[in-house]
């Protein structure tokens, strides 16, 4: 570890046509610290030495000039604290943004905004360093056109928590494992948090709210999700936690309410001789509350909660084959019609939902459209009180828990 230098700097004045603040890292002995006082310095600056940087009293506005990247960290043991970053360019290609970190590790930011920067913080093969309690916003453009609040691409063992993303595009994990991502705040952003192509993350105690999709996982594996709240996406990609190809998952304690559809399962688990389990959530009141895609087999669900989803289940496979082959137990159905006449806490029957044909609205996006309205559901109760053909049963749950309140007390144990 660099030995740090007992050397203080305070940046007071500016002078006319020069980049005080880049004069001064230029200056500062490797280890330095450099505290701002209140007043605007002039951004798209270079650091490439070990170096504290602290706006000491939240009033130090670094100024990018609306071309490129504000700050570009370049080396490790780096800090930036309580600044406020403003003015990155528009460029994608070249990922303008608010803070670049490349080729580092033991780098912290922590407690800055960061405004009218395109991408936020963008972290390429970066370890061991810490992205904590900033407020982040991209550039008021379009949602598609703004950048990533954080990226993180083929970085390790960060610790990425409580920080606040407003209308930005995603928080996007690439090829990155080891990572921690916890008691973060999302909002009116598109991924709240995406995951490409990586291994082990554990992903605890976020809350994601208004935004499209709360967390996806793709071609993904050996990752923990618990305690995550995801609230009202909505909209026709609207979904609260998504597993495409995604293995060896834990899904464990979250709530998703509020949502188009709840949890979204496409092929996963990828691996075949591998299992996810999704046990403990809360999926209440969405429009669907689990939806499975192609072949989705061999998920353990179980002592989960769905209550008040107009569809707790919809599988869009026509041979209706996959949600009945994954395991189901010990789960709180509000529509389970049976009795607990031993009083164990566990109906008596299996808890079984069925697919009727006549429920032509599932697959059909024109009928779709009347989803919930009394017409239709008339059209339900007919369907099940004098089906046209043989319903087809999507899945059996032996052991259905009678009040989902044992359930939570289960959790909160």
């Amino acid at each position: 570890m660099v030995r740090k230098a007992c050397t203080l700097i305070l940046i007071i004045v500016s002078l006319a046509g020069a980049n005080i603040l880049q004069e001064a890292i230029d200056r500062a002995e490797p280890g330095s610290k450099l505290e701002l006082p209140a007043g605007e310095y002039r951004g798209n600056i270079v650091i490439n030495k070990p170096l504290i940087i602290d706006g000491i009293d939240r009033g130090a506005v670094i100024v990018g000039d609306g071309n490129g990247t504000v700050v570009k960290i370049r080396s490790s043991y780096v800090t930036l604290k309580n600044l406020t970053i403003v003015g990155s360019g528009s460029e994608h290609q070249s990922i303008d943004a608010g803070v670049s970190i490349k080729d580092a590790e033991h780098v912290t930011v922590d407690n800055c905004k960061i405004d009218d920067c395109l991408f936020g913080i963008d972290m390429e093969q970066v370890k061991y360093s810490s992205i904590t309690r900033n407020w982040i916003r991209s550039k008021p453009y379009s949602l598609g056109l703004r950048g990533d609040a954080i990226r993180l691409w083929y970085s390790i063992d960060n610790n990425i928590s409580r920080n606040h993303v407003t209308h930005s595009r995603d928080v996007v994990v690439w090829y990155s494992h080891g990572n921690t991502i916890a008691h973060n705040f999302g909002e009116y952003s598109r991924y709240s948090l995406h995951f490409m192509y990586t291994g082990r993350n554990d992903v605890l105690h976020n809350r994601y709210e208004h935004n499209s999709v709360g967390i996806f996982f793709m071609y993904s594996r050996d990752t923990v999700a618990i305690g995550n709240v995801i609230k009202n996406s909505l909209g026709t990609t609207g979904l609260g936690i998504g597993l495409k190809d995604a293995s060896n998952f834990v899904l464990k304690d979250n709530t998703i309410i509020y949502c188009a559809r709840g949890l979204y399962i496409d092929r996963s688990p990828y691996q075949p001789d591998q299992n996810n389990t999704i046990e403990g959530n809360r999926i209440i009141y969405n429009s669907e509350g689990i939806h499975f895609h192609s072949l989705s087999i061999a998920n353990n669900i179980v002592g989960n909660i769905f209550k008040g989803n107009i569809e707790n289940v919809v599988d869009d496979d026509e041979t209706l084959m996959h949600s009945s082959r994954n395991h189901w137990d010990g789960n709180y159905w509000d529509d389970y019609q049976g009795f607990d006449k031993d009083r164990d806490g566990v109906g008596d029957t299996p808890y079984t939902l069925y697919y009727y044909a006549d429920r032509m609205w599932l697959l059909n996006p024109n009928v779709k459209f009347f989803y919930a309205s009394p017409v239709i559901t008339i059209m339900n109760f007919l369907a099940k009180l004098a089906p046209i053909s043989e319903p087809v049963k999507l899945l059996s749950d032996a052991h259905p828990v009678m009040f989902e309140k044992d359930l939570e007390r289960g959790v909160a144990q």
